[in-house]
């Protein structure tokens, strides 16, 4: 049997801007394949800048980051990152947004329509491609910038706090579909977020960090069963979960002070 090599590896990776302190030191970790994982800690430990070393965006200082073996080139067509702000173009229509990336790709237009449908299908707005920015909600909005990063087909796909700005009731829907949507497709998530309660919901780990410099203080298996539904959060292990995280992020934060 062959044995698959992580699709993403830090190996003592350290970040730092300039002369700067360092924004994270001592990253080490593997990511198998399909993973769900979230990464918590208090504000500043390096969260956001774990996911932009990951995309390419901004390089190690020291150490390594090896992502599925890939050249710089091919890992940009396999990344896909969805941010707090949707970031829609509010003078095109919704099937124009998510259809960008891959016109800014210079694929066929047959090929845009038939991967822009299939994404809207999955989030559930096959109904509102003709639709602006303006006539939808902030959930619909999320779900559009979704849609868009799933337009490219990733193999890793990197969520920074996407449904932060959202109401609780929304907020639930929405990791219920976003679950539903990897258990299709099979991508390799890494998900920042600042609310327990989510990151057990929707993760297989949860990094937590420390800060000053950003390290990876406890890492946290989640085994809850799937499919998780609404049920899942009335559940008494998922709710012991909560809070053993709850517990472990207090006791990070409460170190700082």
């Amino acid at each position: 049997m062959t044995v698959q090599s992580p699709i993403v590896e830090f190996k003592s990776v350290t970040k730092s801007y300039g002369d700067s302190p360092l924004v994270l030191d001592g990253i080490d970790f593997t990511a198998e394949a399909g993973e769900f994982i979230s990464l918590i800690g208090p504000s500043g430990c390096g969260k956001s800048t774990l996911l932009r070393l990951i995309a390419d965006l901004s390089p190690v200082t020291s150490g390594s980051l090896n992502i599925a073996g890939r050249t710089a080139e091919a890992k940009a067509s396999e990344l896909a990152f969805v941010f707090q702000e949707p970031t829609l173009l509010p003078w095109q229509t919704v099937a124009h947004n998510v259809e960008l990336p891959q016109k800014l790709r210079d694929m066929p237009a047959k090929e845009r329509a038939t991967s822009r449908d299939r994404a809207l299908q999955l989030v559930h707005l096959e109904d509102r491609g003709d639709a602006y920015p303006r006539q939808l909600s902030g959930g619909q909005k999320m779900r559009v910038s979704i849609a868009r990063a799933l337009t490219l087909d990733p193999k890793i796909l990197l969520l920074d706090e996407p449904f932060g700005a959202l109401d609780e009731m929304t907020r639930e829907r929405l990791n219920e579909e976003l679950l539903s949507i990897r258990h299709q497709q099979s991508w390799t998530a890494f998900f920042v977020t600042h609310s327990v309660a989510e990151a057990v919901f929707l993760s297989n780990r949860i990094f937590i960090m420390s800060a000053n410099p950003g390290k990876i203080a406890h890492e946290i298996k989640i085994d809850l069963p799937h499919p998780r539904t609404s049920d899942t959060r009335f559940s008494r292990p998922y709710q012991a979960l909560v809070a053993e995280v709850s517990k472990l992020l207090r006791s990070v934060e409460e170190s700082r002070s």
